[in-house]
């Protein structure tokens, strides 16, 4: 978004730069002989820093964001180029477009007449019906221009309209400490009624006896939103089952519901490495502020490098002075060295238009919002950020890995009457369909055995393609469940995996109370791999204290494992706590024959 649409639409000045850095897409808009364009005080806006923009790190792909002067009565050559550039659009982003009316392709706010906004709306809309879509209008304002006609800028959301359950998925991991009201939270979204207080909204969530009666989350547990083309809700109130929320969603957040409990934190830590989240949404209790895992949660989603935004529960409960302490604490926290945020308070539906469009372009944007589950205060605003919420990944890099082997990753195992073997897990790369035959490994002894897959389920809907990045649960039928273990992967009988005991990662030492030497014992978690590994050798030292930095070989204590060069590493022990990255594996055969 241009930065003076920003300004306009009320962000902060300290979304400008990141602003800036996401341009204008390049679209042939009407040429206009620009006249002086003014901000919404009045003030002039400097044209300089629109016609000059500063240079970007983003991806050099064009974002799925299009500035267009006015669409009346455009002649039908030009009709079909916009489609075919609508369709483009939405291509790269993944179904969905924002298009931003009456700016110039300069990022000039011109703005409008009331005739021409509805002219050109008329128009988007025929195109977007063309290339099978919806649209939106998010916001519109007024812009000060030498004129004596009001003018306004207006924001549209295209949307693609579903087909075949090829639906955009986003994974949104849910962190905070025990009693902070994830669940309550997840119900009230997922179920659509609010909560009694005293925790109704979250028993349908819950999957163990022992959840219920202490209320306290210990297992994972996956919840599902949709959003319509028209940007509606569609949840459990209007759908009796998961299948029906499929088939009218285009847009489908998952809710990955970790455990709080310290106790828990390895079911945590796995839940964050093995599901993939696109995002994390970290909840706060403004009744007792930042206390138990909360900071290890934060730690652990920016260690992994998983964008985070804030929820502040319970607001209904504390006096406006216990709020704003709670996010002073919070905003004191994400601009300390270590986090290096900028914290965005979202107040209004523009703040949760700019921050979901501002999180993605720039990881340092922190948003957060105040809310509760039981008055049901700013959930409308967290419904508006997560429907227009784009998605990490673009079409391309989406491709590319469709076009790999295919590698399965199992994280799930259960055994269904009449069914038989069924796995669950994310497809991390290629594509799977019903029928396909597969190796799974690796076992105790370092092999892979022959499967088929027999049928697949998307959010408890039946899906005959998964593609990668997806996460479904697969029946395997009379497949023997005895020989599956979590932390196995299924691929393609064409790839040759590595397989090793010993490894070598480059680590960094976040806390150990003593020091870290050879002979140390740890819990590794790369990917849905989770399993003790000793310390063999550091190399060039003989013991690491809190902060330093070293390359370390590692050695499986159970079973080899399949990992990858370049996977994120995060290991654990009591109080510690390490995270690095593989550098080196051992395979199997080097490894048998060198012992």
């Amino acid at each position: 978004m241009d930065t003076r649409v920003s300004e306009l639409f009320g962000t902060g000045s300290a979304f400008k730069s990141s602003a800036q850095a996401v341009g204008s897409g390049a679209s042939n808009s009407t040429v206009v002989t620009s006249k002086k364009a003014f901000t919404k005080n009045g003030k002039k806006s400097k044209s300089r820093s629109a016609r000059f923009p500063k240079p970007s790190n983003n991806p050099p792909y064009l974002p799925p964001e299009v500035n267009l002067l006015k669409l009346v009565n455009p002649t039908q050559y030009r009709f079909e180029h916009l489609a075919t550039q609508m369709k483009w659009r939405l291509q790269e982003g993944r179904g969905e477009a924002v298009y931003q009316i009456g700016v110039e392709d300069n990022g000039l706010l011109v703005g409008l007449t009331e005739a021409e906004m509805r002219a050109s709306l008329r128009t988007l809309h025929r195109m977007a019906e063309k290339v099978g879509a919806d649209i939106t209008v998010l916001r519109e304002r007024e812009v000060d221009y030498d004129s004596e006609e009001p003018r306004k800028i207006t924001e549209v959301l295209v949307r693609k309209v579903p087909d075949d359950q090829q639906f955009l998925d986003l994974r949104v991991a849910v962190l905070g400490n025990v009693d902070s009201g994830k669940s309550t939270l997840l119900g009230v979204l997922t179920q659509g009624e609010l909560d009694n207080g005293r925790g109704r909204a979250r028993l349908n969530l819950f999957r163990h006896l022992h959840e219920i009666q202490t209320g306290r989350t210990s297992s994972i547990s996956f919840e599902i939103l949709g959003f319509n083309s028209k940007g509606e809700v569609v949840n459990y109130s209007d759908s009796r089952t998961a299948e029906e929320i499929c088939e009218s969603a285009s847009k489908m957040i998952t809710f990955i519901d970790l455990a709080g409990h310290h106790k828990y934190l390895k079911t945590t830590i796995f839940g964050l490495t093995s599901y993939c989240p696109d995002f994390a949404m970290l909840v706060v209790s403004a009744n007792t502020g930042i206390v138990g895992t909360t900071r290890e949660h934060l730690g652990l989603a920016m260690a992994l490098k998983v964008p985070i935004f804030i929820m502040v529960s319970k607001v209904d409960l504390c006096t406006k002075a216990t709020v704003e302490r709670t996010m002073r604490q919070l905003e004191r926290i994400l601009k300390q060295p270590g986090c290096n945020k900028v914290p965005l308070v979202v107040a209004s539906t523009d703040d949760a238009v700019t921050a979901a469009q501002q999180f993605t372009q720039s990881p340092s944007v922190t948003p957060i919002f105040t809310f509760s589950s039981v008055s049901g205060e700013n959930l409308e605003l967290l419904k508006v950020f997560l429907n227009i919420l784009p998605p990490l990944s673009n079409s391309k890099e989406q491709e590319e890995l469709m076009q790999q082997l295919t590698e399965f990753q199992v994280d799930e195992i259960y055994t269904v009457p009449d069914v038989g073997t069924v796995v669950g897990g994310t497809l991390y790369s290629g594509i799977c369909r019903e029928g396909d035959p597969l190796v799974v490994g690796p076992t105790d002894d370092g092999l892979f055995r022959e499967l088929t897959v027999c049928s697949i389920q998307r959010n408890r809907s039946a899906c005959r393609v998964l593609r990668a990045g997806q996460a479904a649960t697969l029946a395997l039928g009379e497949f023997d469940r005895s020989l599956l273990r979590k932390g196995m992967v299924m691929v393609s009988p064409e790839m040759n995996p590595t397989i090793c005991w010993l490894f070598e990662a480059e680590i960094v030492l976040l806390f150990h109370a003593k020091t870290f030497h050879k002979g140390f014992q740890v819990t590794v978690h790369v990917g849905n791999v989770r399993q003790t590994a000793t310390v063999e050798a550091l190399q060039g030292k003989v013991k690491l204290r809190t902060g330093e930095k070293a390359v370390v070989r590692f050695k499986f204590i159970k079973h080899p494992e399949y990992l990858k060069v370049g996977a994120k590493l995060l290991f654990r022990h009591g109080v510690t706590k390490g995270i690095g990255q593989v550098t080196k594996l051992q395979p199997l055969s080097q490894y048998e024959h060198h012992t």
